[in-house]
């Protein structure tokens, strides 16, 4: 029987980043951890999308109304800027709670986001229907 933890023997320094997460707890069932890590790229490609609709709408223009347009495509910027914010805090906060056995943390940003589409999508509508 190997007192191996994954590819490096028992005793070795854990080298894998970020320290402060992997040093706590044990270590949970890698379905977890790649299910964790599933959800960090899944909030990169979605700062990914809102970047691109954001550029689109304003470089398209697409029969908006000026204002209405920059508007939305603002927010849809900065918005994709922010957004890799949660992957990152969500992944490292959902896998602490794994390594420790404690409750599942909810995304800190998943509202703020969902209001920042809606806002765009209102202005969007606004911005056709006055052009």
């Amino acid at each position: 029987m190997s007192d191996e933890v994954g590819d490096r023997p028992a005793g070795a320094p854990d080298r894998r980043f970020p320290r402060r997460v992997y040093r706590l707890g044990a270590e949970p069932d890698a379905r977890f951890s790649l299910a964790n890590e599933r959800t960090f790229l899944a909030w990169i490609r979605t700062a990914l999308a809102l970047l691109a609709g954001g550029v689109a709408l304003e470089a398209l223009g697409l029969g908006i109304h000026p204002g209405f347009r920059l508007a939305a495509s603002l927010l849809l910027i900065v918005t994709g800027i922010v957004t890799p914010l949660q992957a990152w805090f969500g992944w490292a906060r959902s896998e602490r709670s794994l390594r420790q056995g404690t409750p599942l943390p909810s995304a800190a940003l998943a509202l703020p986001v969902g209001i920042a589409v809606i806002v765009v999508g209102a202005l969007v509508f606004l911005g056709v229907l006055s052009r």
